[in-house]
């Protein structure tokens, strides 16, 4: 019995390794859906902090298959499969269309989140090609929710995350949980914000955290492994 019982723990704690990523995947293609629902009812500041706990679900669900080298076939379509729904469905449809053109618009973002998780391998271990759509959406969010859902800075502001996106210009992996201490410090405190800070501030703390991503990629994030033990 205590053999039994034994090797029924041990089965219950592998399977937990195997599928702690999967879980925060699902999360974040929970989070997506529910995201897209609230936008389908206008609700759309709602949506906007759904796609900000996307993102942090996306940023961690990496780290934790890596650290309990739990990788798989699986886990990574399953992780494109939440990424496409809630960084590309998701967040166009935060753009509000109402017309052709703001139809073409969102399906330009949708296409250029698909082209971007489909199609850019860079080939290069740790590093990216074309800006990760995880902080576009950060970004759209963030400025959704400080301009108050201003349609045209928002359509701007998509037009050139579509081109940042599009753009086969090479970003590093942060590898923000795996780095230096201080971007876990930056993680943990758009953890902090996000649940339990809603509003201008955690608005700000998102926009400058992708904005400093997107802008200074290299100078800023290029991945460095943390020499603390």
């Amino acid at each position: 019995l205590f053999l039994s019982e034994r090797a029924g723990r041990s089965r219950t704690l592998e399977f937990i390794r195997k599928n702690a990523a999967n879980g925060l995947s699902m999360a974040n293609l929970v989070a997506g859906l529910c995201s897209i629902l609230c936008s389908l009812n206008r609700q759309h500041e709602r949506s906007c902090w759904l796609l900000l706990v996307g993102f942090l679900l996306d940023l961690a669900d990496g780290a934790v298959a890596r650290q309990l080298d739990a990788c798989s076939a699986l886990g990574a379509k399953l992780d494109d499969f939440a990424d496409f729904t809630t960084f590309g469905l998701a967040t166009a449809l935060l753009l509000q269309p109402q017309g052709a053109l703001d139809g073409l618009l969102a399906t330009a973002y949708v296409m250029a989140v698909f082209a971007r998780l489909c199609f850019f391998s860079s080939g290069i271990s740790f590093t990216y090609r074309g800006l990760p759509c995880p902080y576009a959406s950060s970004l759209l969010a963030s400025t959704f929710l400080l301009a108050g859902g201003n349609v045209t800075l928002l359509h701007v502001t998509a037009v050139v995350m579509i081109l940042f996106m599009v753009n086969q210009s090479f970003y590093p992996h942060d590898k923000v949980l795996e780095s230096q201490r201080w971007k876990k410090v930056v993680y943990a405190g758009g953890v902090v914000v996000v649940l339990f800070v809603p509003g201008t501030v955690a608005s700000i703390y998102c926009l400058v955290w992708s904005l400093t991503y997107i802008i200074f990629p290299f100078t800023i994030w290029s991945c460095r492994a943390s020499t603390q033990p």
